[in-house]
């Protein structure tokens, strides 16, 4: 399976006893049954398309016939990635053609068919080129070879820059390449609701610079890569970056708003954004018509596809990042559109750049004010519980020798309160939305209140009555303290 910005497939093909004529009358016959429209033929070689399909999103296929050797390339065209070896099927198809079309075609009917095609020959045309980049109007280059002539790329250029340094960073500071821990990334800002909405709101930007391992890290690069290739030559600088980190931010409060305990990081979300804007800008007069018929399907069925596999299958994929991101570039590119059009006022670029982050700013604040935010509620308040327990347990660290009187003030005043402050605070969760193992957690830790402060009653009595008949009650209470906190730590065995 090939990958890349172009992904591809070179096959060498022996003609053996065929001459290129031969060869090539029987390579298109072959294209045609195939159903490939023939875009361009000379006596070297010929380009070919094959049809938009689910199965296929379209793969230009050229042959260059050379010294008894006819090099076969098939390559995909649109914003494809992977090709899921359609590209070396397509060769293994046409191949199997042409030696079935040799066995069944005569030596009169290839003459026939030869004269036929000589006439169409034009004897200035140059020999079919390897270069992606000698294209014409009709023809179907690669996106990347339309596209990529000249500069103009310095916002991709360091976006991908960023990326990469943030995380050899973190690879410096011991976070593992391969499978960070969700900590880590939390350290580093990735977006997780509980604390976003504790004032990180930081991290909604942030976590579109940090990537789960170095896998994660190449495909989204790749992609930044493919689609700045695309459209930052006609956005210009500010209209892509803007729109870059519009989208990401827009995919990261998408993803708070769906998933409440979820740690999200990626570019994916400011990339599904830009494809949207390339979107938009296949639909409107901004970009030839060929160009347009060519992509708009591909890129439509290639984006549809990664959302689809998002919900379909049980991979970590944060696609309400996703999504959110394209649904903020396709309002992107509308609101592009009028200052594209009219390049030559900067004003109304910078006017539409700055209603967008006033829109940005609105719906981004809208979004986290209205989201419940219990777990950060209840990371909050168990900062207090832990507080109140350390103060009701000082009693084991008062010295030697303390007064009786000393001993009753601290347990009925601070041991017993804490206890029973903590208990409340436990019964306050049951109005919170907190997952199940929390909740069990929260049973466990009622129970271990409770019984520590039955435990400081006895205590208290024992000091107050001088005597020692509750010490064999007090150690049952200690032994199953001591069962409840190894079931906290999760080793109750």
């Amino acid at each position: 399976m090939a990958f890349g910005l172009s992904p591809v497939y070179v096959e060498e093909f022996k003609q053996n006893d065929l001459d290129r004529d031969h060869f090539l009358v029987l390579a298109l016959e072959a294209a045609l049954m195939l159903k490939w429209t023939i875009s361009y033929v000379n006596e070297s070689g010929f380009i070919a398309t094959t049809r938009l399909s689910w199965k296929s999103w379209k793969e230009r296929i050229s042959i260059r016939v050379e010294n008894g050797t006819a090099d076969i390339k098939s390559e995909c065209l649109g914003a494809q990635f992977y090709d899921w070896d359609k590209n070396q099927d397509n060769v293994n198809a046409l191949i199997a053609a042409i030696r079935s079309f040799k066995r069944r075609l005569t030596e009169e009917e290839i003459e026939n068919r030869l004269a036929v095609l000589r006439e169409q020959f034009s004897a200035n045309e140059d020999n079919v080129s390897d270069n992606p980049h000698v294209v014409t109007e009709g023809t179907d280059a690669s996106l990347v070879g339309r596209f990529s002539l000249g500069r103009g790329y310095f916002i991709t250029a360091a976006l991908i820059a960023s990326n990469v340094l943030i995380f050899i960073l973190m690879m410096i500071k011991g976070v593992h390449f391969l499978q960070p821990e969700g900590q880590e990334l939390l350290r580093w800002g990735a977006n997780f609701r509980p604390m976003t909405l504790e004032d990180q709101y930081w991290r909604l930007l942030t976590s579109c610079f940090l990537h789960f391992g170095v896998f994660h890290l190449l495909i989204n690069m790749f992609a930044l890569l493919y689609i700045g290739l695309i459209l930052e030559p006609h956005l210009g600088k500010s209209r892509f970056l803007a729109a870059y980190l519009f989208c990401g931010i827009t995919g990261s409060v998408a993803s708070i708003w769906w998933n409440d305990m979820t740690i999200s990081a990626g570019a994916s979300g400011a990339i599904f954004g830009m494809y949207g804007v390339f979107l938009v800008l296949l639909t409107t007069n901004l970009l030839p018509d060929t160009v347009k018929k060519r992509l708009l399907a591909s890129t439509f069925l290639f984006v549809l596809y990664n959302i689809v596999y998002g919900l379909t299958t049980e991979n970590n994929v944060d696609n309400a990042a996703h999504i959110g991101g394209l649904l903020c570039g396709l309002i992107i590119g509308f609101a592009y559109f009028p200052s594209l059009k009219k390049a030559g006022f900067p004003s109304l670029k910078y006017a539409t750049i700055g209603l967008l982050t006033a829109l940005l700013l609105w719906f981004s604040t809208s979004v986290c004010r209205s989201l419940p935010n219990d777990f950060g509620k209840y990371e909050a308040a168990m900062k207090r519980v832990f507080a109140m327990e350390a103060m009701a347990l000082e009693i084991f660290s008062l010295p030697k020798g303390t007064p009786d009187e000393v001993y009753l003030k601290e347990i009925r005043e601070r041991g017993i309160y804490y206890w029973n402050e903590n208990i409340n605070v436990i019964n306050s969760f049951k109005n919170l939305e907190l997952p199940q193992p929390i909740r069990e957690r929260n049973s466990r830790l009622k129970k271990y209140f409770e019984i520590r402060a039955e435990s400081y009653e006895l205590m208290y009595k024992g000091i107050e009555e001088g005597t020692d008949k509750y010490n064999f009650k007090i150690g049952e209470y200690n032994r199953k303290i001591e069962y409840i906190l190894k079931e906290l730590r999760g080793n109750s065995k």
